[in-house]
């Protein structure tokens, strides 16, 4: 189980355009039940059969993500006191993928990735 803490201005979000207090600039500190911490910055919110998530990007000590591994959370405004909380089921979280894949796909973000890809191919080369 893991929970996350962040901090929060008055805004509308970029991904789910709902009015609520998290600005989704500032990294999120994921507390883990082992009593580690993951920071986080947020990719999107995004809106997935009746409910809201969000997609976090875990980040190394240097703040960067080598691996592209993504978090999915459920994500709730909570009337200005957002809160992230586990995905509850398997079905749920074929729903949250599968909004989180067309939030991409409608973003062209697989292109981006695949062109960033390929440019760190050839510089190794």
């Amino acid at each position: 189980m893991e929970n996350g803490e962040a901090s929060f201005r008055n805004d509308f979000c970029a991904g789910c355009r709902r009015p609520c207090s998290f600005d989704g600039s500032s990294p999120i500190t994921l507390n883990l039940d082992d009593g580690t911490d993951i920071l986080c910055q947020t990719v999107t919110i995004f809106k997935a059969g009746k409910r809201y998530y969000i997609a976090l990007l875990p980040l190394d000590k240097n703040g960067e993500n080598t691996d592209g591994e993504v978090y999915l959370y459920r994500f709730d405004d909570n009337h200005g006191d957002p809160q992230i909380d586990n995905i509850a089921d398997d079905e749920e979280y074929e729903i949250a993928s599968d909004g989180f894949d067309e939030w991409m796909d409608e973003n062209e973000l697989d292109e981006i990735i695949s062109a960033e890809e390929a440019e760190e191919e050839d510089k190794e080369r």
